[in-house]
Formats: C-alpha cells, structure tokens, sequence
C-alpha cells in the first residue's frame, strides 16, 4: 500500500511537472525585437505557411529559441486582434452615424412640432377671425380667407431697393439672406412634406422634402458625410461638378465683409431639359461664412429689382429666372464629418413655357431629384472614394470615371439644346417639323484640341444633330430605359443609304449605334462603374459583328461605346431617366473625343397636365398607326388647358402618367455629304421615334385592357386564328380544355389565352438553336420579362438550362409521334437572366387547319421567380 502510495505520488508530481512545461509553452513573452520582426512579416503576409514560417526561424536568429507552433499562434492572434480593431472601428463608425442622424431626427422632430404648433396657432386665428365676421356677408369672409393664404404663402416681406453700389448694401443683402434661409433649412418658412419612399436611417441619403403651398419650387435635404466641413464646402460651390444640368458658373466678383466672411456675384446658366424650351440663366449674390457654433453656410439668392443689387444684362436665348434664398448649412460631427442642410428654392417662370412643360418647371420633386439629392449623392460618393469603400475595374481613377460622365451628360445637353454661341445652326426643313436638324462646323469642339487646324481635316464638314421630342403616356420612364438598355435591336436596326453611309465609314465616330445593312448586332455590356445608390452606371457597350456593306461582312470589326444609364430604379420619385452613349475607339483614353447621343426621358405630374388628354383612344394592338400611345409634342404645344377631349374622357386621365421623351443622335459628315447625311439622320431619327412608340405601346401596364389583343407577327396567321389553333390541339392531344367552353367563339378565344393564369408561348418545331418563339400571352411574356416585339429575339435553348433541354430533347420524338408531353417541374432563365422556377409544363404540337405541324406549344404552371 505504501509503495502503490508512493508510485501515485511519483506519478502526480510528474504530470504537475508536465502540466508546467505545457503552461510554459502556452505563454510566451516576447522581446520588443521579436516583436518588430514579426510585425514586419505580418505586413507583408498576414497568413503566412508552415514552410514560412520555419524560414523566418533560420533567417531571424532572435526567433531561433521559439517554436514553430508558437509562431503560429502568434499570427492566429495578431489576425485576431486585427479583425477585433477593425470591427471596433466600424461599430464606432456606426456609433457616430447613428447619433449624429439621432441629433438631426431630434432636430426634424422639434422643427414638426414647431410646424403643428404654427399651423395650429394659424387655425385658431382663422376660426377666430371667421367667428368675428361671422354676421358679415359671404364676400368679406372670402376676403378674409384669401387674405390668410396670401399671409402664408408670402411670407416674406418685399424689401425696398438698396444702395448696392457700395460694400455695406450688398452685406445687407447678404445677412438678410443668411437669415431667410436659415428659417427655411431649420424653421418653419416653407411647409415641408417629406418625400415618400425617402425614410432617414445611418445608411439612407438623409431627411429629403419637397415644399407645399409656396411661390416656386423648394426642396430640403439633410444627411450625413464622413467628409470635414472645409471639404464639403469647397465641392458644393463647384456646382459643375455635381450638378448635370449646370452649363456654366461665373464668379464675376468677390468681396471679402469684415466678419470674415465672403460675397460673390454669382452667373449662372442652366441647361433646357428637352429641345422644346428655352434655357434658364440666374444672377445671384453668394455669401460664404460661418456662424457662432463652428457651422459653415453658403447661401444663394437672385439680385432683382426687388431684392436690390446690380443685375447682369440678360442673355440671348435665356430666360432669366429667381433663386429665392437657398444654400448649404454644414455643421461639424463629433468624432469627425459632417451633418448636412441643403435647401434649393427657385422660380423657373413656368408661364413662359408651353402649358403641357409647365409640369417640368412645377415640380418640387424633379428639383429635388436633379438638384438638391444630387448634391447630396455626390458628396456621398466622394466620401466613399476618399475612405476607399468604393472600387473600379479598369485601374482608372474615380475622378477620371466622374469626369468621363460629366461629359457624356454635358455634350449630350449641348445637343439637345444647340446654343448658337456654341456654333450651331438650324438646318432648313424637309417640310415635316417633327425632327430638327442643326449643324456645327467646329471640330475642335468635338473631336479635341488636336483637330483646331482644319488642315489635317480637309473633307472634315462639322457635326450634324437630329433632334425630337414627343409625349408618352402611361409608359414608367426607368422601365423604358432599361428597355432600351437591355434591347438596342429594338431601335437600331434600320439601314442607311449606301451613299451616305460610304461617307460615314472613314470616321469612328460617326454613326452612334448604327447597324446598316440590317447584320444582326449582338451587344455585350461591360460595368466600369456604379454610384453608391445605383441610381446611375457608366459602362462600355460592345457591338459585336458590325458591317457597312454585305462585301464589309468579312472584314466587320466590334464596335465600343461609353454608355452613361441613370433613373432605372422604378421605387424613385419624379427621377429622370436617361440613356447616353458615344463611339469609342477599343483604347479607350481618359481624353478621348466623345460625340454623345441618346434617350432622356422626365416624368410629368398629372396635376398640372389638367384634363386634356394627349391621346384619341387605346385602340388594339393590331390596328397600325392609329393606335400608337405617344404624340409628337411639336402638334400639342398649341392646346391649351380647354383643348379637345375624346367623347366620354373621364377626370380619370389626370391619374395617367404622363412623361416627355427627348432624343437627340450626333453623326459628324464630310462638305460634300452634308446633305445626304441630313437625309440619312432625320430617316434616322424618324425610325427610332417609330420603334419606340412600338416599345412604349408594348411595355405599357394598360396594355391588358380588355378591348386590346396582340399584334399578328409578320409570316404568322392572324392572332384569332392562331389561338384557335392553339386551343384545338391542346384539346385534340391532351383530351383536356385549356379554355372555358363558353369561350370557344370568336375573339373571345384569344381574349381568354391571353389573360390565361399559366404562361403558354410558342416556337417554330425545330430542336436547334434556331427555334425561336413567335407568340406567348401576357404570363408568358412576364415570366420571359419581354414584350411581343422583343420576343422574336428568343430563342428556346436560351431560357432552358441544361437539365430542361436533356429532358425536352428526350421527350421530343414523344411530342412529334403522340402529339404532347409532360415535363417535370424545373428551372429556366428571363431574358433578363432571372432564374424562374415552374411547378410543370405541357409542351403540345399545334396543328393548323389542314392538320399540318404549324408550331410547338408550351405552358408553364405555377411559375415564380426564384
């Protein structure tokens, strides 16, 4: 007992011993040069092998007395310690964001409450006042009610003119502005209505509003930057920079006051958004400075006869228009950025644009969009840049990228607008003034610097731009564009003359998208970059398999173009959505020469459209012409308010949405074309006009109206009778009805498949891929995400994976001896290249009337979007 005691006891005091050594193996101290010689590795490779790690212990005699697994701990816990830092850093970050948008939610809260209490106060004045004149006549109380109105929406007294000549006066301006506009970025002098969809969060773009019941149109927007004051004010007077529709900005004088701060004389000219309305141009005093608590403030109002201060001589071809006291109030963050108030307030003299644009220049929303929002965005963007949130492919630098768009849009604006101190001339007319044609001969400012000897150009003739603009109603502007985007043989495919096109071929920048002699164009798009918010992608398109001439067709070569989209997201309120391109050249430089061309289209709101409608009648898809669902804007301008309405039009237009579509192509031609190329451009035009009144008539949402049917495809037997077919096979193979039979008669066959549940489309009967679908019905063309026009581009083995075509290969010879199959449920993609999921299809030969194999059916059931 005693030795079997004593071995227990050896044994204890051994592993005691044993547990030490662990312990002391665990638990290492590091000397400071240890230290700095792993640190150094770890710089250069966080992870590093088990073989590099032995080779860091013969290479380091200081690290020769520690062992390998030690040195792997080290690094487990030196990446340890580094992903706890950075999560330490970001919770932080978050931190700060969310009590600094906690600070400016308290501060929207009491200035609500300030509100309430205002109109509440306002209320009571008025019921008091009406109780008062309570045994008056009904005039004096509509006296009394019109006169509240106009207190509340002027409630800016009219100063009388000042001595501006002198430093004084203009600071008086000035300190009046600052003052205004703080009671509109802070108080209660404008009502603010929040925009909907814009919730406020540490994420969000911020606190967005747009004004109600005031003299022009207002918007207000707060946020957050993680960018200092000093900085978002230096980017926010570079209006260029950010905003799309600015053309020029002129500081015609400075003038440092004697508080610190600074007053401009302010020029600046503002681009038309369509080809239908004058530019607008505004001459404003600017005063920069800073306040009590460290805040920094940029405030902005025009200089008219009733605000005092020299006004600038009007330009030709402007119309001049008032900015009512606006600006930038940024305050510093605690921990760092910046918390941001931006209000824009303005008077863009709607009265002297025709009454069907008013709604462009009415709108607080599209100010809101275009300008206050955007300002925001683009400091948002910068800050993410400036942290390196954001990456690009390529290797180009953001400020390359932003500038490359900024070009885009601004050539594309100058084409729209044609200003002749640019160099433009309106073309005579072929008769027809749906398309303008106007002409500049200056190549430098096109092409670049390079060209300004027209001696290296001698055939060089200028640059030609055709212009439209035309109403489109109940057509969702971003579901256009993206349309346009995803589909450019939609529009693109029509030939040019062989002369005008010979005259084209020498240049690389001569026809935008152009695709002659009807070669199919596949297109292939590839992201440069994106802002934060997605609501705009630049992009390089290739055009793949481009051809001049058929004896061109062996030597064709890929086309590339600069592609700007924006306003494509359908959630966005009152967004303008836009298509812009231009050639480029496969190297592609950051100065490349680019000759824009492209789509814009801007939502109106009904409200102020009034109660004329555009429109004679829906009609039915196939009843040509007559049908199209847009109007040339040019034959409307002279309609006003009271202008004809269809029989029976009820109130219920005013619900419809209304948008302006304004597209302009840039082709550049030789002297001796000039006139051929006006020929070939406005054709051009003209059929792009045509192909998007198709577009805009298919993607319509009314388009199931009950009275509307599809349109027969070219080759194919009128729809009535197709559907028939359809109905009569299926019944005939299957021994089933795919219809009600009270439905078996007349156009009320086609009308019950067309708005059938289940997705039912056909193909020609060939299984290669050159099976096509020349038919489905609206669930079909939803669950294709396409349209009637567009569907002839699918082909069957596009939408089927893999799986799908082994089975529907294996089932075919079924399908052709027995007349149908069943195929089990799977997966097939949209032509957006969305994966769609379907419970079943039937796939069913459909017989024509001599029984002769005319086309292959399919219906897919309970089909969903994965």
């Amino acid at each position: 007992m005693a030795l079997s005691m004593h071995r227990d006891s050896s044994n204890s005091s051994g592993s005691s011993k044993h547990q030490q050594q662990l312990d002391a193996s665990k638990y290492v101290r590091y000397t400071p040069e240890q230290v700095d010689a792993l640190e150094r590795v770890y710089a250069e490779c966080p992870k590093p092998s088990s073989l590099r790690r032995q080779q860091l212990i013969r290479e380091c005699p200081i690290l020769s007395n520690i062992e390998p697994k030690q040195i792997k701990v080290w690094f487990q816990n030196r990446r340890c310690r580094e992903k706890q830092r950075k999560e330490s850093s970001r919770l932080q970050t978050v931190n700060r964001k969310l009590t600094a948008m906690n600070k400016l939610l308290m501060e929207e809260n009491d200035r609500l409450q300030n509100q309430v209490s205002h109109l509440v106060y306002e209320n009571g004045y008025m019921r008091q006042q009406l109780h008062t004149v309570n045994s008056t006549t009904d005039t004096s109380c509509d006296s009394v009610v019109m006169s509240g109105q106009q207190q509340q929406q002027n409630p800016t007294p009219q100063h009388p003119q000042r001595d501006a000549n002198s430093p004084a006066g203009l600071l008086a301006i000035a300190e009046e502005t600052l003052a205004e506009f703080l009671g509109k970025a802070t108080g209660t002098a404008v009502d603010w209505v929040q925009m909907i969809g814009m919730k406020p969060g540490p994420d969000s773009i911020g606190i967005v509003a747009v004004s109600r019941n005031c003299s022009g149109v207002a918007a207000r927007a707060c946020g957050l930057v993680s960018l200092e004051p000093t900085k978002v004010a230096e980017i926010l007077k570079d209006r260029l920079s950010w905003f799309r529709d600015c053309r020029c900005l002129d500081v015609a004088s400075a003038i440092p006051t004697g508080n610190g701060g600074t007053i401009e004389l302010v020029y600046m000219q503002v681009y038309a958004p369509t080809t239908l309305a004058s530019a607008r141009d505004f001459w404003t005093l600017r005063y920069i400075t800073s306040l009590e608590d460290g805040s920094l403030v940029i405030c902005e109002r025009s200089l008219t006869s009733s605000t005092g201060g020299p006004t600038g001589p009007p330009a030709t071809c402007f119309v001049r228009s008032e900015m009512l006291p606006s600006g930038y109030l940024i305050r510093p963050c605690e921990g760092g950025g910046s918390i941001i108030h931006i209000v824009d307030h303005i008077d863009f003299d709607a009265s002297s644009v025709p009454e069907v644009l008013r709604p462009l220049y009415e709108s607080s929303k599209i100010l809101a969009q275009k300008m206050t929002m955007a300002a925001l965005r683009h400091i948002r963007q910068i800050a993410q840049e400036t942290s390196g949130e954001v990456q690009y492919s390529g290797g180009r630098q953001p400020a390359i990228l932003r500038a490359l768009s900024q070009r885009l849009c601004r050539g594309f604006n100058d084409a729209v607008n044609g200003f002749v101190d640019d160099g433009w001339s309106i073309m005579s007319s072929d008769g027809v003034e749906d398309v303008t044609i106007a002409i500049n001969s200056s190549p430098s400012k096109f092409l670049g610097s390079q060209y300004n000897n027209l001696s290296m150009l001698p055939t060089f003739g200028g640059v030609l731009c055709a212009r439209a603009s035309m109403l489109l109603q109940n057509v969702p502007p971003a579901l256009l564009v993206r349309f346009l985007r995803e589909h450019r043989s939609e529009w693109a495919d029509y030939g040019v003359d062989v002369y005008s096109a010979a005259s084209l071929k020498a240049s690389p920048y001569a026809v935008p998208c152009l695709k002659p002699g009807g070669f199919p164009i596949s297109q292939v798009i590839l992201p440069l970059a994106q802002t934060v918010e997605h609501e705009e992608f630049l992009e390089v398109v290739r055009l793949e398999g481009h051809a001049f001439s058929p004896e061109d067709i062996a030597l064709s070569r890929d086309m590339y173009l600069l592609q700007l989209c924006s306003g494509i997201d359908e959630t966005t309120t009152g967004a303008c959505a836009q298509l812009v391109f231009a050639p480029i050249d496969e190297s592609f430089g950051d100065d490349a020469p680019l000759l824009p061309s492209g789509f814009r289209v801007i939502p109106l709101e009904p409200k102020s459209v009034g109660c004329y409608s555009f429109l004679a009648s829906l009609g039915q898809l196939h009843d040509g012409p007559a049908a199209n669902r847009t109007l040339d804007l040019a034959s409307a301008l002279d309609v006003g308010h009271g202008g004809p309405r269809s029989a029976g039009e009820a109130d219920t237009s005013n619900q419809n949405l209304r948008s302006v579509l304004t597209i302009a192509f840039q082709f550049t031609f030789e002297n001796h074309y000039q006139e051929s190329v006006a020929a070939m451009a406005r054709q051009y035009v003209r059929s792009i006009v045509a192909s998007v009144q198709r577009v805009a008539m298919a993607i319509a949402p009314s388009q199931l109206s009950s009275h509307m049917v599809p349109k027969p495809l070219p080759g194919s037997p009128e729809a009535v009778t197709l559907a028939q077919w359809i109905c009569r096979s299926y019944s005939v193979h299957t021994g089933g009805e795919l219809l009600q039979a009270d439905s078996q008669a007349g156009d009320a066959v086609l009308k019950q498949l067309w708005h059938h549940s289940d997705a039912i489309m056909c193909c020609s009967v060939k299984m290669n891929a050159s099976a096509v679908f020349t038919f489905a019905n609206q669930a079909g063309l939803d669950m294709l995400e396409t349209t009637l026009v567009a569907l002839q581009d699918i082909m069957l083995d596009k939408i089927l994976d893999e799986a799908g075509r082994k089975i529907l290969l294996s089932e075919f010879s079924k399908i052709m001896q027995q007349g149908f199959a069943y195929l089990p449920a799977g997966v097939c993609v949209s032509s957006m290249g969305r994966p769609v999921s379907y419970e079943q299809a039937v796939a069913w030969k459909v017989l024509n009337d001599e029984d002769a194999n005319h086309c292959l059916a399919f219906m897919f059931m309970n089909w969903s979007f994965v």
